[in-house]
């Protein structure tokens, strides 16, 4: 157990001294970066192409090194489980075996509510919206009087035109008005239930 631990520190202290090796040759490759982009035009593709390699090499080690580490962390971890799967003492499960009826007419009783007050909820939008039908209604009857009465008073064709433009954003208001309540009704239902 002693010589185990003593060589998990080892591959500690070894990956992290990789780590830093590793990240020291980032540094330097940016450093000769900046150089290879100052090279006369002739040499710099030539330049830029050897640090790109350098890069990529030292990029395939890092991902070595985090594969390896990947794998050690996986393997230590197995061998915790295994040990705490081996030490822990099996005992009879009379606890587990209850049944929670408590919680579970509780539950029910909940959801009677939620139903009643889902059905509230139907009964009131259907009545709002019987009473946004009469009030159609009776916007178009009076619209209907209001040409009418503009004929009979020889309203020009640009003001009848602006009352009907106004007839139609008043109708997508209610719409947009409609579509709102009806999301603030699904928003209580859900988080209010």
């Amino acid at each position: 157990v002693y010589l185990y631990f003593l060589m998990l520190v080892f591959l500690a202290v070894l990956e992290n001294e990789l780590q830093a090796r590793i990240d020291q040759i980032f540094n330097q490759l940016e450093r000769l970066e900046i150089l290879a982009s100052k090279e006369p035009p002739n040499r710099r593709q030539n330049a830029k192409l050897r640090v790109d390699q350098l890069k990529y090499d030292v990029q395939h080690l890092q991902t070595a090194l985090r594969n390896f580490q990947h794998r050690r962390y996986a393997r230590e971890a197995q061998e915790r489980e295994r040990e705490e799967l081996l030490s822990r003492s099996f005992t009879t499960n009379d606890a587990d075996t209850s049944i929670p009826i408590d919680e579970t007419l509780q539950f029910n009783s909940s959801l009677q509510n939620a139903h009643r007050g889902m059905d509230d909820l139907l009964g009131s939008g259907s009545s709002i919206l019987n009473g946004l039908r009469d009030q159609r209604s009776t916007l178009k009857g009076t619209h209907k009087k209001m040409l009418d009465v503009a004929n009979m008073l020889g309203l020009s064709n640009t003001v009848m035109r602006l009352i009907e433009k106004r007839a139609t954003q008043d109708k997508f208001i209610m719409m947009a008005g409609m579509l709102a309540t009806c999301f603030v009704m699904f928003l209580v239902v859900k988080y209010l239930s």
